[in-house]
């Protein structure tokens, strides 16, 4: 009796330890606490609302979807819940509320859902959610907070409960990013100020620290593609260096790169999303030194401070054409072998 050889055909993200989805998406949860914590200790309880707000709709988007188009329950696999607290992660600690669930929304329902769902989006998610922000609500999403500390967890950092499309009557006091300032001011903010999360941006761009502790332990766990921020960090490292070295003055160093804005996050928690990423290793090291290299010239060279947004979601697109320009050689390629023999000759 002949065996029976049997084929699985699968989206990606592909597996390769023996655990599923689920328990994937909840490890890359779980690494992402330490820097939500660090977001609570500056922000307070803005920063709760936030992330409270934005996994909240996620769900309920993506639960609504499910029931009128008879999909099953796909709230279990926690892809959701994930895309949430990864958007929530990018805004401002001073956003309305209902503009963080128009934009969980729209990260749900466009950047994943209509496209087929988890495995089929081309983009992240959560940064579709972000851009879209970003273009409908340039203001607010460019007004930042002075963090504060534990001690003031109470003290409203913004006007959360605004209704939509009615300004504020109060409005924080705003302060700029490290970036804003040394993009137009040419000031230098301090590398522990930086490393440690003291400075105003969205509840992401707290701790440097924090976010490289969950990204270690994704990698070392082999949840992430260890070659994708490996590539990011050093094309930051030499681009900027380079540019630094030929004008200090005006240029900043890499480390500034490196732990200001959002790169951390983008490079550890969004970049390696398997979904939107390469699939092949030489591929990944591509993707990774594209996106460094972008980041590097739009906050140099570009009119917006900020371009880890841009800079990750333009390689998402770019993806599949890495997937086939550094497919791996067939083993035992005809075409190869023949070549190589007439070589020999």
């Amino acid at each position: 009796m002949e065996k029976k050889i049997e084929l699985l055909l699968s989206s990606s993200p592909f597996l390769k330890q023996q655990e599923d989805t689920p328990a994937v998406m909840r490890q890359v949860i779980y690494s992402l606490l330490p820097a939500a914590a660090g977001a609570l200790w500056f922000f307070g309880i803005s920063a709760l609302l936030i992330m409270l707000t934005a996994m909240l709709f996620a769900l309920l988007t993506e639960g609504v979807y499910n029931k009128l188009t008879g999909r099953a329950n796909t709230l279990r696999d926690g892809s959701a819940l994930l895309t949430g607290l990864l958007l929530a992660m990018t805004l401002p600690p001073g956003i309305p509320l209902w503009m963080v669930a128009l934009g969980t929304f729209f990260a749900i329902a466009i950047g994943k859902l209509i496209f087929g769902g988890l495995g089929s989006n081309i983009f992240n998610p959560a940064l579709v959610g972000r851009a879209f922000l970003q273009a409908s609500f340039p203001v607010t999403l460019t007004t930042w907070v002075a963090p504060g500390n534990g001690l003031s967890f109470m003290q409203w950092r913004s006007a959360a409960f605004t209704l939509p499309f009615v300004r504020e009557k109060v409005a924080a006091v705003s302060t700029a990013t490290p970036l804003s300032m040394m993009k137009f001011e040419g000031q230098l903010t301090p590398f522990k100020a930086l490393f440690l999360g003291n400075s105003a941006g969205s509840l992401g761009e707290t701790s440097a620290l924090l976010l490289l502790l969950g990204g270690i332990y994704m990698a070392a766990r082999h949840y992430i593609n260890w070659r994708i921020p490996t590539a990011l960090f050093a094309t930051v490292i030499v681009t900027a260096s380079a540019l630094h070295w030929l004008n200090p003055e005006t240029y900043a160093p890499f480390w500034f790169h490196l732990f200001s804005g959002g790169l951390m996050l983008g490079a550890l928690f969004m970049a390696t999303d398997p979904v939107t990423s390469p699939v092949t290793h030489r591929g990944c090291w591509l993707f990774g030194a594209g996106i460094g290299l972008l980041v590097v010239v739009i906050r140099t060279f570009g009119g917006l401070p900020e371009g880890v947004m841009y800079a990750i979601l333009l390689m998402n697109g770019v993806s599949p054409l890495l997937n086939r320009i550094a497919q791996p050689p067939i083993y035992g390629d005809p075409a190869k072998f023949k070549k190589n023999e007439a070589h020999n000759e």
